[in-house]
């Protein structure tokens, strides 16, 4: 019997642990060891270096440096040094053209640009009215009215494009003055 207990005391006890292994449950860095945080690669600098910057061009090695030193280094780069003028304005116009469909994020894709205010037919009922994402509602009345003249039945009787278009203006109209009506109503 004394043998299994001097087994028992040689062993570690088994500690019960709260961490299910998910980061959900625990803190970032809430493991015992310590974390490994690498500082900035600029001489002196104490701070975090988070921010990866090339080492020369087309060079998979990388200096990582604090956002304030990483701001300095980008300012000085050259990105067409070495090239002549005309290899810089064909490596700018590819870059342009392969780059082209980047220009605004991805999801502006469903409305355009705007101030995040107005629904996504808000911005459609603006887009037929031929109007920019941040117009009032008097330049919505006004857009509405002029297209409204042209393309009324009244004034092309028998035209059926003319009334197609009118229906589109007067849905659009109706959509954007229900809108501003329930602006109106919270506010």
């Amino acid at each position: 019997m004394r043998q299994r207990a001097d087994y028992r005391e040689g062993m570690s006890r088994a500690r019960q642990s709260n961490d299910w292994g998910f980061p959900r449950w625990r803190g970032y860095e809430g493991a015992r060891e310590a974390a490994h945080v690498r500082l900035c690669d600029r001489h002196g600098c104490s701070e975090r270096g988070d921010c990866p910057a090339p080492k020369s061009p087309n060079s998979p090695e990388r200096w990582y440096f604090c956002q304030k030193h990483a701001a300095e280094y980008n300012s000085g780069w050259d990105y067409f040094a070495g090239l002549d003028a005309e290899d810089a304005a064909a490596r700018e116009n590819a870059e342009r053209r392969d780059n082209s469909g980047y220009s605004e994020a991805s999801h502006y894709a469903w409305a355009g640009s705007g101030d995040g205010s107005r629904s996504r037919d808000e911005m459609r009922a603006l887009e037929v009215l031929g109007l920019d994402p941040d117009a009032d509602f008097d330049a919505v009345r006004k857009a509405w009215r002029s297209k409204a003249k042209e393309v009324h039945p009244d004034v092309r009787p028998g035209d059926a494009e003319a009334a197609k278009a009118f229906q589109k203006i007067q849905l659009a109209y109706d959509v954007l003055r229900s809108a501003e009506e329930r602006r109106e109503w919270k506010g």
